[in-house]
């Protein structure tokens, strides 16, 4: 019985902490029509208290904050995601290495480009992790939905 017990408590546990960096940032999704078929898509998170999430390209030891795009025959992405915000660059005791972060909030824009007329949306996912002068919580996926053209 307690071989059975260890197990289940650490994924339960796991699936608690995962829960609680999710309740550290509250992402927002728009897009914007910037040309002719052409839209930024806004991926702005919005990160509680203390806590600061890190960039694109953290540095060594964080996990970074990336992107995964579901295919869509109808969508061309231009370019990469671009990230406005004040990034931090700081020395990290715990990482032992240079690390670059957003505190209270950051804008993740990707350009994108419709493949017709059609009304269709952007999916996929976000990963991301967040810390604290205390703490580091494990990185947290969150789904992004966001409705294009029409």
């Amino acid at each position: 019985m307690k071989k059975i017990l260890l197990p289940l408590f650490l994924i339960m546990a796991g699936n608690i902490a995962s829960a609680q960096s999710n309740k550290e940032v509250h992402w927002n999704y728009t897009a914007k029509k910037i040309a002719d078929k052409t839209y930024e898509v806004h991926m702005t998170a919005i990160i509680n208290g203390d806590y600061h999430m890190y960039a694109q390209d953290g540095g060594e030891g964080p996990v970074s904050t990336s992107f995964e795009f579901t295919k869509n025959p109808l969508i061309e992405h231009v370019g990469k995601v671009k990230e406005v915000g004040k990034m931090v660059k700081k020395f990290e005791q715990a990482f032992k290495s240079e690390v670059r972060y957003y505190e209270k909030t950051v804008d993740f824009v990707q350009t994108i480009k419709l493949r017709g007329n059609a009304r269709t949306s952007l999916t996929g996912k976000v990963e991301f992790m967040v810390c604290n002068d205390h703490q580091c919580l494990p990185p947290a996926d969150a789904a992004i939905n966001v409705n294009i053209g029409g």
